[in-house]
């Protein structure tokens, strides 16, 4: 299903062509998951803000979250990247994000926060869509609340994903209710004490 709203936004992944055009300028990357607390490369500045007709859903198969086209905003950070940082950010996230995590990419409209019309900028963004090899598709909040408290990775617990992201909402976004993630958070934290204890180091994940 195409995304939704007034903006028209590309459909198709950013051709090498683009990635050329793009390494001489500045890029913005927006992120939504584990980009928000450890983006992992180096970056110039970053701004808090949203791209509209994507919603942010725990639907992947693995350590990632991903966004998908829906009539919602996903709220998150764009980071802005210059000169060779451009070129080192698209290595790093190309593994990360396509390769690993079987995202496409997209150039979307990033309004960042209070800012309005006037500072809405491009960003490259990371999604996955229904014909991800990873993907699960809809569940309840308490199900998949229940396969995070046993699920990790390499990189780490699905519960520091989780909570991490859901305390970045609360910290910086205040006004924003992500239903869909803070239903999940909520069913956690009501299952997390059948699983560690107060005083269990793993427990403090974010």
């Amino acid at each position: 299903m195409p995304p939704s709203g007034t903006d028209p936004m590309p459909s198709n992944p950013i051709t090498a062509m683009e990635q050329s055009e793009l390494r001489q300028k500045s890029l913005w990357v927006f992120g939504y998951g584990s980009l928000v607390w450890r983006p992992d490369f180096e970056f110039t500045s970053s701004k808090v803000g949203f791209i509209p007709g994507y919603s942010r859903k725990f639907w992947q198969g693995d350590t990632f979250h991903r966004g998908s086209p829906e009539m919602e905003c996903t709220w998150g950070i764009a980071y802005e990247v210059r000169g060779d940082q451009i070129e080192a950010s698209l290595q790093y996230l190309n593994i990360r994000e396509s390769v690993l995590g079987g995202y496409i990419t997209k150039l979307v409209k990033f309004y960042p926060q209070d800012e309005g019309e006037e500072g809405a900028l491009l960003a490259l963004v990371y999604i996955a869509t229904p014909q991800n090899p990873g993907y699960l598709g809809p569940a309840s909040e308490e199900d998949i609340a229940a396969q995070i408290v046993v699920s990790s990775g390499r990189t780490g617990h699905n519960i520091e994903y989780l909570l991490c992201l859901a305390n970045f909402m609360h910290s910086y976004c205040p006004e924003v209710e992500d239903k869909h993630l803070f239903s999940i958070e909520e069913a956690l934290m009501a299952i997390l004490p059948w699983f560690y204890s107060a005083d269990d180091p793993r427990a403090v994940f974010c």
